[in-house]
């Protein structure tokens, strides 16, 4: 009899994350910002020195999802930052690729994302009005980030991720840094928000 494939991943923490079957207490922040600050959107193609990592994406979505809903408990906020906190393990496919693999992407992304919630103090579902919320926020972001460093024209961009409302986006820029930086603030962001919630 063959033996099963690994399905776990180890973590510079020195976790040991079982992808098929996550758990709160194999979930460190210091690992999510690492793997988040490495992992490229756009499939890495963008412009500029530096690819636009996860994490910056992720830090971003958290600034508009503040302004979409400036009286949210921080408890949302935080939620907004972990948006795509699993990507830390499972890397970031774009919409195309996620098609093409079907249903199975999405389980692996909803069982990492319930174990990420409840080892940071969120309940394990986010609700529906808010993920909404953390979904317009994303999609605010695609389009910056389309339209300042992946190649798209405002045209495409209101096509695929709707038009912003510019006060939404007012003072708004991507930025390109090196990933040592990007994890830095990411964690930093995380701790504050955990703080803030007492």
């Amino acid at each position: 009899m063959p033996t099963p494939p690994r399905a776990w991943q180890r973590m510079l923490s020195g976790r040991r994350l079982d992808l098929l079957d996550p758990t709160p207490v194999d979930i460190e922040i210091e690992d999510i910002a690492h793997g988040l600050a490495f992992v490229a959107r756009w499939n890495g193609q963008t412009k500029g020195d530096f690819a636009y990592s996860v994490a910056e994406h992720s830090l971003l979505v958290e600034e508009i999802f503040g302004r979409i809903s400036p009286d949210a408990p921080i408890k949302w906020r935080l939620a907004a930052l972990l948006h795509d906190a699993p990507e830390y393990v499972i890397g970031d496919m774009i919409s195309p690729v996620k098609a093409a693999v079907g249903p199975g992407y999405g389980e692996l992304d909803d069982r990492l994302a319930a174990a990420i919630h409840v080892r940071f103090g969120l309940p394990a579902a986010v609700p529906k009005t808010v993920k909404q919320k953390i979904k317009r926020a994303d999609r605010i972001s695609a389009w910056l980030e389309a339209t300042e460093i992946a190649g798209f024209t405002k045209a495409e961009a209101d096509k695929f991720f709707g038009k912003p409302n510019p006060k939404l986006i007012a003072d708004l820029t991507i930025r390109l840094r090196p990933p040592v930086e990007v994890r830095n603030d990411y964690t930093a962001r995380h701790n504050s928000l955990l703080t803030q919630l007492g």
